[in-house]
């Protein structure tokens, strides 16, 4: 028991360290989740509830799109950080795993569409899209920048990106 517990510890001190002291978000990688959950919220609320859009003259999933081809460069730009955060945590497959934290999100919000009533559903969340669609890029960023409790990121922001 005693080798085994020395063999342990022999692995564990000789693993490079870096690589878990970036188990944790910059203010920019915290920024790029909550965006790209907010992108795929979007969606999921534009499929569920399309005709709600009808009002304002266009479909609610034809406003997501338009949303999205007019801030395709931040959300380029926040896949790109996430990727990287996940390339440099040792993952070999970073856009794949990008991929898996979106459906995270859209199954999430799914599911919340799933546990009530459509015409519930959409009157609540269908106001999200129509806000978003006006929005600069700016307030996308200041939007996803803010932190939910009942949303939290994936990981702690490091020490050094303050609170």
């Amino acid at each position: 028991m005693k080798r085994v517990l020395f063999v342990l510890a022999a692995v564990l001190l000789a693993t490079p360290h870096t690589a878990y002291a970036s188990r944790c978000y910059s203010k920019a990688e915290a920024e790029a989740e909550q965006g790209i959950r907010i992108h795929s919220e979007l969606m999921v609320i534009g499929l569920n509830c399309n005709h709600m859009g009808q009002r304002h003259g266009q479909p609610l999933y034809s406003m997501y799109r338009q949303f999205t081809a007019t801030h395709g460069d931040l959300f380029a730009k926040y896949e790109t950080l996430l990727m990287n955060f996940f390339r440099v945590n040792g993952d070999k497959k970073p856009e794949a795993s990008l991929n898996t934290l979106r459906t995270v999100f859209a199954n999430k919000i799914s599911n919340d569409a799933a546990g009530i009533r459509p015409d519930i559903f959409c009157a609540r969340y269908s106001p999200r899209v129509l806000a978003a669609s006006e929005m600069s890029t700016d307030d996308i960023r200041k939007w996803a920048a803010t932190s939910y409790g009942t949303h939290p990121v994936s990981y702690p922001l490091c020490a050094s990106a303050g609170k």
